[in-house]
Parts: structure tokens; sequence; C-alpha cells
């Protein structure tokens, strides 16, 4: 059986993370990057036998690099703090950690969101590479929507991650809030311009993609509130995109930030 570390970047990850660390007991290693927890994130990983190692938050992608560094064996699971590792999953991992040589060097996981209590329908396929061998590659420095990027060959395993995001609708807007201003900075960095109708027409088209063809309507007022705030999402990292660009070319005018 070949050996793995479990890999986690951590700030304030709250109860979720002793569910998360429990699902991942069989691993070889646990190895927490924390930015500056101030809750009981430190405690709940000492508690699990973490190694736990301290780095500011400079992006997504970044932060995860490092995080797969420290990691002693080759096999990597990269597991967000606020995500479960089911039991089909673990079996299907150690099957492929059980052969002498696994047929890839990195395997897609299946991580549908968990959101007010219901299985997201528009997020029930989504699958990302989180299991691999970091000899052939490691996160990109992406500061939001980072991606692993390896050399070789690429598997899909059927079990499943849940992901556990938003623990109600306060926690939604407070990341929402986060993750496009961290979108907007990086489009602003690479000089984007946003037109003005794509502002206006993003929201209902992404609310009526995700409720209607994506299956939402199925998930009741759980899937209805998910579809609304899903086309919000998109109009806010707009704005904010807008309104950097404003400041820029307006340095006398600008305003206190996002």
């Amino acid at each position: 059986m070949q050996k793995i570390s479990a890999v986690l970047i951590t700030l304030n990850a709250g109860e979720i993370l002793r569910t998360t660390l429990q699902a991942l007991s069989w691993c070889d290693e646990l190895v927490v990057v924390d930015s500056g927890s101030t809750d009981q994130t430190l405690q709940i990983c000492q508690e699990h036998g973490c190694r736990v190692e301290y780095r500011k938050f400079t992006g997504y992608g970044e932060q995860k690099r490092f995080a797969v560094e420290l990691a002693s064996h080759d096999w990597i699971l990269s597991v967000d703090a606020d995500e479960v590792v089911t039991d089909q999953l673990r079996a299907e991992i150690q099957a492929v950690l059980s052969q002498t040589a696994p047929t890839h060097v990195g395997y897609y996981v299946r991580i549908p969101l968990m959101f007010l209590g219901a299985r997201i329908k528009s997020e029930a396929s989504k699958k990302f590479l989180r299991l691999f061998n970091k000899q052939f590659g490691n996160y990109d420095t992406a500061a939001v929507h980072e991606k692993v990027r390896l050399n070789g060959t690429l598997g899909d395993l059927k079990g499943e991650m849940l992901h556990y995001s938003y623990k109600d609708i306060q926690d939604y807007f407070r990341k929402m809030n986060q993750y496009s201003t961290a979108a907007a900075m990086s489009l602003h960095e690479k000089k984007k311009e946003v037109p003005f109708a794509l502002m206006v027409l993003k929201c209902p088209i992404a609310f009526f993609k995700t409720y209607l063809i994506k299956g939402c309507i199925w998930n009741g007022v759980p899937g209805f509130i998910y579809s609304f705030f899903s086309g919000f999402y998109p109009m806010m990292k707009y704005a904010k995109l807008w309104e950097a660009n404003h400041n820029a070319s307006n340095p006398n005018k600008q305003s206190t930030g996002f």
C-alpha cells in the first residue's frame, strides 16, 4: 500500500473541521496550512494529530501549493476544510494505492454541494482533480479557482466528497463577498474589462440556467435560494471589477475599496 498525505488549508474552519478530519483518519499524514485562525481550528487539528504550519494567505493556489510541498508522501489527497470524504471514496482511494503502479498520476473526485440540508442538483456532477502524485505536478498559483496541473494521464473515481460549504445564508454571503473580491481583483490585474450588457444579463441568465436547466427546481426552497444567489455572484464580481477599473482610471475619486 502506497502512503498518502491529506492536505488542507484553513482559516477559522469551525466545527465542520472535526468531521472532515475524522473522515481522513485512515490517511498516513494530515498536513494543515493555517493562515491565522482564532477559533477552535488549531485545537481540533491538534486533537487529530495534524502537522500544522502557519503561512500568511496570499491566494488559494499558492496556499495549496505550499501545503502539497510540505507533505511527506508522493500521493496527495487535497481536501477543503468543509469537505467530508465518504466511505465509498475512501475504499476507492485505498484500492488505487494498493497497486504497485497506479494507472494514472491523478484522479478526479465528485464533490456535490450540500446547501440548507439539500444535495444541490446543479452541483452533483461536478468533479475536481483532488487525488494526485505530486511528482507529476502541483496546484497553479491562481488567487482563486486554482487547479492542479499534472503531466500524465488522469482517471475518475465514483466516490464523493460532500461539500458543506455554507452553514447558513449569512455564511454564504460572507464567502461570496470574499470570493467575488478575489475574482474581481484577479481580473483587474489582468486588465480585463466588463461590458455593461454582460453585467445586466449575467444575473438572470445564471439564475435560469441553474434553476431550470441544471435542475435546482427539484431541490425546492433550497434550490431556488441557491439559484438566486448563483445569479447574484457574477454580477457582484463584475461590479467590483468595474469599480476597480473605474478607481484606477480616476485616482482622485477612489472609494475606500471593496
